[in-house]
């Protein structure tokens, strides 16, 4: 095989996993697309290799969220596969067997957090996250960059990866204050160690295929050079569409096409998009075609008038005073210091409130990051929750990183066999990435559970 000219593609329509029978996030999302490709002979070209999905185990899912009260709660088989086929090709691609890859799957993931309590912003675990993860624990990348191009900011894998200096995490989306989840703005760049390593580009609605092509020149392509990432992930939500019905975009298939191939990630793994008929299919032909280094100038979706996209009076200077800001605060990303207000002793702390809104649940975090002068230091989540009929449960998440020391690993160890004596907690978890295992305790039950990989 030769692997320069293959890109891997997976299709997990996900018949048996639906919010609602009518939700905008269903099955047809990619029952057209694939129609659309198999008629038009896609899957017959050389350079394509089509995969079957697998499923992602309980570790890879323990490896990177903490589930309250399980893994098995919170899942369904879909998301499992959804997520497995995101590790699949990800192994594909680090083996030479494809040269790059797209997970055409759904449930999405995105806006699935550390903490996991049920659905949010249609996701309940993160696809791109899990294999990330995957990939820094099996094969030992460090440096890995994640571009976000859906129309809603990708909250979740932000938070994921907030105290994490080795992930770049850059989303450009339609403007918070008018879409969901009301995030993704220019100030939030990332933890007391990370600082600069999240990129947020908030734009007004009716950007078009020149600002968001503007952008990948002047602002995300130049940073991801200077990162130097080992890999390259693209979120790849399509609702900046101009036809979707839950965004106010104006980016067409061939502006996707173009950021796909301005962009070269390693792995596509598909996100949002809900105009079903009119975007999908085209949009994700074009970026296929994109990957595979073939001609999608003959991509045209059904009605397109170029007259019809109108340009914003005003937007082209707004980016690029927007671009202006972002670079200046990339290039002091190691020379910022912690907020000293939110630090007490060796630990910085933030208090967080998250809502999901598929599901009524109000969460209360409180995070401490441990500060270590060896290490991107452990974290550690208070995380209490209601739902809209009851009390949820109270959960204490450990988190020790990839690139701990001996003295943060330990501190943890011993922090989590002592609060296995505070009946203030309904759950207790450890993850140490480090040593690749999970640890669980129930105090209702005094059970322990726990995984290693």
């Amino acid at each position: 095989m030769n692997r320069s000219k293959k890109t891997g593609l997976i299709f997990f329509p996900a018949f048996d996993w639906a919010i609602t029978p009518t939700h905008p996030e269903r099955e047809e999302r990619l029952l057209y697309t694939r129609d659309q490709i198999f008629e038009e002979g896609i899957m017959d070209l050389p350079q394509i290799r089509e995969y079957k999905p697998s499923l992602a185990g309980i570790h890879d899912i323990t490896r990177l969220h903490f589930c309250v009260p399980t893994v098995e709660k919170q899942t369904t088989e879909a998301h499992l596969i959804a997520a497995g086929a995101a590790i699949l090709l990800s192994d594909k691609i680090i083996n030479g067997e494809i040269k790059n890859g797209f997970a055409l799957v759904r449930p999405p993931g995105h806006h699935a957090m550390r903490v996991v309590r049920g659905n949010r912003g249609f996701c309940n675990i993160n696809n791109e996250a899990i294999m990330i993860d995957h990939l820094r624990s099996r094969y030992g990348l460090k440096r890995i960059a994640i571009v976000d191009t859906d129309v809603h900011h990708g909250d979740g894998t932000q938070d994921i990866f907030w105290h994490d200096p080795d992930v770049l995490f850059i989303s450009f989306h339609q403007d918070g204050r008018t879409i969901y989840p009301g995030t993704g703005y220019t100030y939030e760049l990332g933890g007391p160690r990370a600082y600069a390593r999240t990129i947020n580009i908030p734009l007004q609605p009716g950007a078009t295929d020149q600002d968001f092509l503007y952008l990948m020149d002047h602002l995300i392509l130049p940073i991801i050079k200077d990162f130097n990432p080992e890999f390259i992930v693209n979120s790849a939500g399509q609702d900046n569409h101009y036809t979707d019905p839950l965004g106010s975009m104006q980016i067409t298939a061939r502006g996707y096409a173009q950021l796909t191939e301005k962009l070269r990630p390693d792995l596509a793994v598909l996100e949002g998009g809900y105009a079903i008929e009119t975007a999908l299919p085209y949009v994700n032909m074009a970026i296929i075609l994109a990957l595979a280094g073939l001609d999608y100038n003959s991509v045209e979706e059904p009605g397109y008038r170029p007259e019809d996209i109108k340009t914003v009076p005003g937007m082209a200077g707004d980016i690029e005073r927007l671009v202006d800001e972002l670079l200046q605060r990339w290039e002091m990303r190691d020379r910022v210091s912690p907020d000293a207000s939110k630090i007490s002793g060796h630990y910085y702390t933030r208090n967080k409130r998250i809502f999901y809104d598929t599901d009524y649940i109000d969460e209360r975090q409180t995070e401490r990051l441990r500060l270590c002068n060896n290490c991107p230091g452990y974290l550690v989540v208070d995380s209490n929750a209601k739902h809209g009929y009851g009390r949820s449960g109270r959960a204490l998440c450990i988190s020790v990183p990839h690139e701990a020391c001996g003295k943060c690993r330990t501190e943890a160890a011993e922090l989590y066999g002592d609060s296995k004596k505070d009946l203030g907690y309904d759950y207790i978890y450890l993850q140490d990435k480090h040593d690749d295992v999970f640890y669980s305790y129930n105090m209702g039950s005094h059970h322990e559970w726990h995984s290693e990989g």
